[in-house]
């Protein structure tokens, strides 16, 4: 799983490819279909126990249709929550969202408090830094991502559905969005819980070419346009949201 980690890297900080976006999506579904166990009860691992009988789990390294090394890579039977969340992530991000969340289901379901401590997923001891990647989780699905240095806000929630809500946070501060799409037009609402949030543009996975900006009780002027298949708002000025304002764009069909 290892051959992806800079694209991970780059998909958190929201900066795109590094290679082929087919050639992405092929190794991804490579390591489903055999990394990927739905039961490791015929599994062999002489190794470090973190997944064992019937549970599901990503294996560290999987030889697929070759023989596995008399000297194999070391811990490639073994499975660590922090690289499932890892590659969940991107799986996310890559048109593979079903997948992702299916391996973040069956990694909380390991760690389910009967079974194994929820607060403890150990690797190379307890409390084991690396299984905090699941924060990358979340912000694949929120589809999140924030440009400080152009007041660039981003939204692009990577599943379907009509009524998306979530939790959103910077460097300045956080709060929370949502996406609503109905057959008379969509609607995208951010709110700020607390500190502050420079917008001057907006970029969201929402049907439309126009766009009304509403803050607080009054109208805001923009210019709204595609984006690819996103709709891009731009505001006449740098707004600064501050704690408890909301703002909202509506468009038409």
């Amino acid at each position: 799983m290892d051959q992806l980690v800079a694209q991970y890297l780059v998909d958190v900080g929201g900066m795109g490819p590094l290679t082929a976006q087919e050639d992405i999506r092929t190794t991804l579904q490579s390591i489903y279909r055999y990394n990927h166990k739905d039961s490791l009860a015929d599994h062999d691992n002489v190794e470090r126990t973190y997944a064992l009988n019937d549970e599901a789990a990503v294996l560290v390294c999987d030889y697929g249709k070759a023989e596995r090394p008399h000297i194999p890579f070391p811990y490639y039977a073994e499975a660590w929550t922090g690289l499932e969340y890892t590659v969940a992530a991107l799986m996310i991000s890559w048109g593979m969202a079903d997948e992702g969340i299916e391996i973040i289901r069956n990694s909380r379901l390991r760690y389910d408090g009967e079974k194994r401590n929820p607060w403890d997923e150990a690797e190379c001891g307890h409390h084991y830094a690396r299984a905090m990647s699941s924060w990358s989780a979340f912000k694949a699905v929120s589809g999140f991502n924030y440009d400080g240095s152009k007041a660039a806000v981003v939204v692009t929630p990577p599943i379907v559905n009509p009524r998306f809500n979530c939790f959103w946070i910077t460097g300045t501060g956080w709060g929370t969005f949502s996406c609503q799409s109905q057959s008379d037009g969509s609607r995208f609402g951010i709110r700020v819980l607390s500190g502050s949030l420079r917008c001057r543009s907006f970029e969201l996975a929402l049907a439309g070419e126009t766009a009304s900006v509403r803050y607080n009780s009054g109208v805001l002027p923009n210019q709204a346009g595609k984006n690819g298949r996103h709709l891009l708002v731009r505001l006449q000025d740098i707004l600064n949201l501050s704690a408890s304002s909301e703002l909202q764009i509506e468009t038409q069909p």
